[in-house]
C-alpha cells in the first residue's frame, strides 16, 4: 500500500467497480424523471433496475471463474469495454423496453469487472497489507455507490437522465488506460479451463423466473397462469442450479466451500444487510422527490454524508477488524444499519433535511463503515487466495441477489404498484413499511454474525487442515524460492 504500484492498483480497481456500483444507485434518482417521460408503471421502473441487477447477480460468478482461469486483468479489461458500450447504448434508449434491455446487457459488463477487481486486490498485494487494502477498496467503493445518487441529481438537473449512462464513456476510458499500465495479470494456476456454461444458463432461468414472478405478481394477479409458470419455473431452476454444481467438473462455485463455516455465515450476513440496504437506496430517492417535493440533485446530495463517513471510517475499520477480529463489528454494525433504516422513516412526516433526513443517513453510515470492510475481508480470508476471484463474485452476486430480491419484493411487500409512486400520501405509508422490512432484515443479519462469526484465523474454519500446505504465489512471477513449489509444516 506505500508503494506507487499499489495504490495505482487501488485507483484502477476503485474506479472499475465504482462504474458499477454507480451504475446500481444512480438510477433511482432518475426513476421519476424516466417514469414521467415514458409514462411508466413502476413495475416498468423496476426492471429498469433488476434487469441489470438480474445479469450482474446471475454472472457474477462466471465472471470470476473466468478471471480465475484466464487471467483476472484481462476479464476486467474485457468488461469495462463492454459495460462502456453498453452504458452508451442505455443513453440513446428511446423507450422504456430499449433502455431495459440495455440493462440487462450493462449487467453482463459489470459481472465481468466486479469480481475481478477485488480479486486483483486479494491477489496483488502482500497478506500483511490485503486487510486495508481491501478497506480502502471497499469504503472507496462504497463511496462510489454513495456518490451515485448526487451525481445523477446533477446530471439530471443540469442536462438529462441519458447523461447517468454518457458519463461512463471518458470514466471507462480512464479505467481500461490504467488498468493496461499499473494492474499486474494474475490468475489460478490450478484452473480448469472448462466453463461451467449449464450452472451459468440455470442461473438465469433461476433468478428470471423468480423475479420475473415478485415483480409482475401483484400487476397481473398471483393466481395469474404466467405469474405462477414463471416462479415454478425459476423454483425449479434453482433445484436444477444445485444438482448442476454438485455433479460438474468445473462449478462456477465449489460445493465444498459452504462447509466452511466463516465462508457461509459471512455471506448470508452480506445477502440480510445488502437486501436492507439496496431497498431504502431504491426507494428513497422517490420518496424525496414525490413526498417531500426534492429536486433530484437535492435528494442525490441528501446522501453526501453517508459518502464522507465511509470515506473517513472504512479503512481504519479494516485495520481494526484485522487487529481485533471481525466478529464485534459485523454483530454491531448491521444493528446499526438497521437502526438508521428506521430512522429515515421521519422523512415521510418531517421534510427538513437536518431534522426528518440527516439522523438516519448519518446512523446508516457508522453502521456500513463498521461493516462493509470487515465482511468483505472475512469472506475472501475464508477460502485460499487461488480462489479469491471466485470467492469475490460468490459474496458480490450475494450483495447484488439481496438487492435483487428488496427490489423485487419490497416494492409488493409495501403495497407500492402502478402509478402509485406519483402519489405521496400512497408511496409514504408503502415507504415507512418497506423500511420497517428492511431494518429487520439487517437486525437479523446482526445476530446471525454473532453467533456464527469467528476472530480465529481464516483456516481455522471447522474443517480439516493438511498438515502440510501448498504455498502459491498470487501473480505470474519468478518464484522467490529455487523451487517453485514450497512446502513447509
Amino acid at each position: 500500500m506505500s508503494s506507487g504500484v499499489g495504490r495505482w492498483i487501488v485507483v484502477a480497481t476503485v474506479l472499475g467497480s465504482g462504474m458499477a456500483a454507480i451504475d446500481a444507485t444512480v438510477v433511482g434518482i432518475a426513476l421519476p424523471s424516466i417514469g414521467r417521460q415514458f409514462h411508466a408503471t413502476f413495475g416498468v421502473l423496476q426492471w429498469m433496475v433488476t434487469g441489470y441487477s438480474l445479469t450482474l447477480a446471475a454472472l457474477l460468478l462466471v465472471g470470476g471463474t473466468l478471471g480465475d482461469r484466464f487471467g483476472r486483468r484481462r476479464v476486467f479489461s474485457i468488461g469495462i469495454v463492454w459495460f462502456t458500450l453498453a452504458s452508451a447504448a442505455c443513453a440513446l434508449s428511446p423507450d422504456p423496453a430499449t433502455l431495459v434491455a440495455t440493462r440487462v446487457l450493462q449487467g453482463i459488463g459489470a459481472a465481468l469487472l466486479t469480481p475481478g477487481s477485488l480479486a486483483i486486490i486479494q491477489a496483488s498485494f502482500d497478506p500483511a497489507d490485503r486487510a486495508r487494502a481491501i478497506g480502502a477498496w471497499s469504503g472507496l467503493g462504497g463511496v462510489a455507490a454513495a456518490a451515485g445518487p448526487l451525481l445523477g441529481g446533477y446530471l439530471i438537473a443540469a442536462a438529462s437522465w441519458r447523461w447517468i449512462f454518457a458519463i461512463n464513456l471518458p470514466l471507462g476510458a480512464a479505467v481500461l488506460w490504467l488498468t493496461s499500465r499499473h494492474v499486474p495479470e494474475s490468475r489460478d494456476p490450478g484452473a480448469d479451463h472448462r466453463i461451467d456454461v449449464p450452472g451459468a444458463i440455470a442461473a438465469v432461468l433461476a433468478l428470471g423466473g423468480l423475479v420475473f414472478g415478485l415483480i409482475d405478481g401483484p400487476t397481473l394477479g398471483w393466481s395469474s397462469p404466467l405469474v405462477v409458470s414463471a416462479i415454478t419455473t425459476g423454483g425449479v431452476f434453482v433445484v436444477i442450479l444445485a444438482v448442476v454444481e454438485r455433479r460438474s467438473p468445473s462449478p462456477m462455485l465449489p460445493i465444498a466451500f459452504f462447509t466452511i463455516r466463516q465462508f457461509t455465515v459471512t455471506n448470508a450476513v452480506t445477502l440480510l444487510v445488502y437486501a436492507g440496504l439496496s431497498g431504502m437506496l431504491f426507494l428513497l430517492p422517490t420518496e424525496l422527490q414525490v413526498v417531500d417535493h426534492y429536486t433530484p440533485l437535492e435528494s442525490g446530495a441528501s446522501l453526501l454524508p453517508l459518502t464522507l463517513v465511509m470515506l473517513a471510517l472504512s479503512s481504519r475499520s479494516g485495520r481494526l477488524a484485522a487487529t481485533i477480529g471481525p466478529r464485534l463489528q459485523m454483530a454491531v454494525g448491521p444493528v446499526v444499519v438497521g437502526a438508521g433504516l428506521l430512522l429515515l422513516a421521519r422523512s415521510t412526516s418531517d421534510a427538513a433535511y437536518v431534522s426528518g433526513v440527516l439522523p438516519g443517513v448519518v446512523v446508516l453510515g457508522l453502521g456500513l463503515a463498521s461493516t462493509v470492510a470487515p465482511l468483505t475481508a472475512t469472506a475472501l480470508g475464508a477460502i485460499p487466495v487461488e480462489h479469491s476471484g471466485i470467492a469475490s463474485a460468490f459474496n458480490n452476486d450475494v450483495a447484488r441477489l439481496g438487492g435483487l430480491l428488496a427490489v423485487a419484493v419490497l416494492p409488493a411487500a409495501a403495497g407500492i404498484t402502478g402509478h402509485s409512486y406519483l402519489h405521496s400520501g400512497e408511496f409514504a405509508h408503502g415507504f415507512r413499511t418497506a423500511l420497517d422490512v428492511a431494518a429487520a432484515c439487517c437486525a437479523l443479519g446482526g445476530l446471525l454474525a454473532a453467533a456464527g462469526i469467528s476472530n480465529a484465523a481464516a483456516l481455522d474454519t471447522g474443517t480439516t487442515v493438511p498438515s502440510e500446505v501448498t504455498y502459491h504465489c498470487g501473480l505470474e512471477a519468478t518464484p522467490l524460492a529455487s523451487s517453485a513449489r514450497a512446502v513447509r509444516p
